[in-house]
């Protein structure tokens, strides 16, 4: 008999985990990724560290791998995203912890990959409306923050989908900025 390739639908009966710990971190690949290898630890706007750490590890991809090279690391990290966020989140037994980063990640890589060669001062740009259009969840982002809930595979689907969704508003007001 083989393991159920999803987390159980019903986590055990466990308080849900306040704040994750470097050892909860360690503890398992999932978590590494999920909590953005330890951006996610900070006790003050995890989102925002997480983002942050997105950024210079974008920096960091671009001094050794061509445009198209860090296009194929955003396609990977999406379904090994998706599957990290969806353990750790089961294993935090929180459907959407603040302390995942993972979706921040991804959805910033995606906007810098798209609106690189930008100076210091587009790159900012990029970082305030995406963090705006995440923490705020105005409109489409809230849409997609409600769309997928619950343990399992659908709401690790679910904590990436509304900053996949707050990138791309991110990517509309960059284009219109540009465009005007």
């Amino acid at each position: 008999m083989t393991a159920p390739l999803d987390p159980p639908l019903n986590p055990p009966v466990h308080p849900p985990m306040r704040r994750p710990t470097l050892r909860f971190m360690l503890s398992h690949p999932a978590h590494m990724i999920a909590l953005g290898f330890g951006s996610g630890l900070s006790p003050v706007a995890p989102g925002t560290a997480g983002t942050l750490w997105a950024w210079v590890a974008y920096l960091a991809m671009e001094n050794w791998l061509a445009p198209e090279a860090i296009g194929w690391v955003i396609a990977a990290s999406l379904p090994i995203g998706w599957w990290a966020c969806t353990v750790t989140a089961s294993r935090m037994r929180i459907l959407d912890p603040g302390n995942i980063v993972w979706d921040e990640v991804i959805a910033f890589w995606i906007v810098l990959w798209l609106v690189m060669p930008a100076g210091l001062v587009g790159q900012l740009v990029a970082f305030l409306l995406f963090r705006l259009f995440d923490a705020v969840k105005p409109g489409p982002v809230a849409w997609a923050d409600d769309l997928f809930h619950g343990f399992g595979w659908r709401g690790g689907f679910g904590i990436i989908f509304d900053d996949l969704v707050a990138g791309f508003c991110t990517l509309l007001v960059i284009a219109a900025w540009r465009a005007w």
